[in-house]
């Protein structure tokens, strides 16, 4: 079925082109009765899509794949990946398809993306469907992250499909469109580096190097700055997640960009009381992607990405390992930078103060946060406090008043900068309990609550009567038994 002609949705197929070997024609299962849940139509005018036709009859087929245009080919993409450590040389797009690429207004190539739209031949036995609760989960933690300033895949819509989904229960399906600077991930360039085929590896690189970092491509070893590259985005990019609270879940190489954006949120979520073995996700009974342990496993992640890309830094191994280590090596120091230039800015502390003294504040304090299990969020609010003088409320978060108060002397002998501190730490998150209120009352059909959450996260610093709820850690009782799980 085609679209309208007057649409003028015009889809490139840059990937499908120029790496098929990674591509797999397919197309979307057919959705009985599609409904539009939620439409972010911000992002719909960023795309030149026109918010009223995706209202359409036609436009929810565009949002589902089953009404596209003529010439479209949308594609399953193949990658592998290491999950939970363990190698899977074949994994790939199970129940998604990348539509096509559209150019945005500011002139830049972005992915169209289902997920839930059928099973692939990538599917491993699944269904290829999703259900209403994790495709609006994605929604709301996604345009939270971006509303955070972090880079993030984004979401442009869920459509409730009129399919029946089978897990634990019989659920509601939906298909969710996501927007992307790329799907490229560290596990694209295993899937082709196990395969040994050299030239596909040089073309998915320099497919990379022009979608992502174009200037990369006059060094003098490409391909060794396009490493480089990866580190320092994927350095700033953790450092963001650790200075949230964000906890991804699923940390495996397949859902590492190439591009430096988070992405793949299903077992996600922000940590209330700082602790930093938290976890959440109901299938990491071990803890590898614990909220301390992210910007270790990025490091690993990011060795592996080093490990595909041998064969083009140099011809000699020992000669790659050796640059490609050199490099790897540098990924600390840039991740400990940027937490510290963010915690700089958390704590309103200005460029006069000293690295070091920064990074000893700031350890220092979260000690204390770990002492009490302290709302990470809803403290460093209190803090701006403080910074006006106001510090009664942020000691009374601490049993340990002689250490908080010693600690608070310390911090404002040092005049931070309050109004400052408001710019970067947020009064409202997607908090645990407020996302699994708005998912339920969605499945049960009444969206007012999802509309509310995202009312609020979406404009994360700026403090508003009516929404006082939403800036409150969860009950004590929630927080003990929550867990999250993938959504497959």
């Amino acid at each position: 079925m085609s679209i309208a002609p007057d649409t003028a949705v015009a889809l490139d197929h840059r990937f499908a082109r120029e790496l098929p070997e990674l591509a797999v024609r397919w197309q979307a299962e057919s959705a009985p009765d599609p409904r539009l849940l939620v439409l972010n139509e911000p992002l719909a005018a960023e795309m030149g899509l026109d918010a009223e036709w995706l209202r359409t009859p036609d436009g929810l087929g565009f949002l589902v794949g089953t009404s596209l245009p003529d010439d479209a080919q949308p594609v399953a993409q193949g990658y592998a990946g290491h999950q939970f450590g363990g190698w899977v040389p074949r994994l790939g797009d199970g129940r998604a398809l990348l539509l096509g690429e559209l150019v945005d207004s500011g002139g830049q190539l972005r992915d169209i993306h289902l997920k839930g739209s059928g099973r692939t031949p990538f599917a491993r036995g699944g269904d290829g469907l999703a259900a209403v609760g994790p495709m609006l989960r994605e929604y709301v933690v996604s345009e939270a992250m971006h509303a955070l300033g972090i880079p993030t895949t984004r979401s442009l819509s869920v459509v409730a499909t009129g399919r029946k989904v089978h897990r634990e229960t019989t659920l509601d399906g939906a298909v969710l469109a996501r927007v992307a600077k790329s799907h490229l991930r560290v596990g694209s360039f295993q899937y082709v580096a196990a395969s040994g085929d050299l030239d596909v590896l040089r073309r998915l690189a320099d497919h990379a190097i022009a979608r992502h970092y174009p200037a990369v491509a006059d060094a003098d070893n490409p391909y060794l700055a396009l490493l480089e590259a990866v580190i320092s985005a994927q350095a700033r990019l953790v450092a963001q997640w650790m200075l949230v609270g964000f906890i991804h879940g699923v940390i495996n190489t397949d859902n590492m960009t190439i591009s430096g954006e988070t992405i793949d949120y299903g077992p996600c979520a922000f940590m209330d009381a700082f602790d930093p073995t938290t976890v959440f996700s109901s299938i990491d009974s071990w803890g590898r992607y614990a909220y301390g342990n992210q910007p270790t496993v990025a490091g690993w992640n990011l060795a592996r990405f080093a490990e595909a890309l041998l064969p083009l830094i140099a011809d000699d191994q020992d000669e790659g390992i050796k640059l490609a280590t050199a490099s790897m090596q540098d990924f600390p120091r840039q991740y400990t930078a940027a937490w510290t230039a963010g915690m700089r800015d958390k704590l309103g502390l200005r460029a006069a103060v000293s690295d070091a003294t920064v990074a000893e504040l700031a350890e220092d304090l979260l000690e204390l946060l770990r002492g009490d299990r302290v709302d990470y969020t809803s403290f460093f609010r209190l803090l701006v406090r403080a910074a006006r003088g106001e510090t009664g409320p942020a000691l009374a978060v601490f049993s340990d008043r002689p250490g908080a108060d010693a600690w608070l002397q310390r911090w404002r002998t040092l005049a931070p900068d309050a109004e400052a501190m408001d710019r970067v730490n947020p009064v409202y998150i997607p908090r645990n309990h407020l996302v699994e209120e708005a998912l339920a009352a969605a499945t049960a059909g009444d969206l007012e609550p999802l509309r509310q959450l995202l009312a609020a996260v979406t404009s994360p610093y700026s403090e508003r009567p009516g929404f006082e709820r939403y800036a409150e850690p969860a009950p004590e009782e929630f927080t003990g038994c929550f867990q999250t799980f993938c959504g497959t």
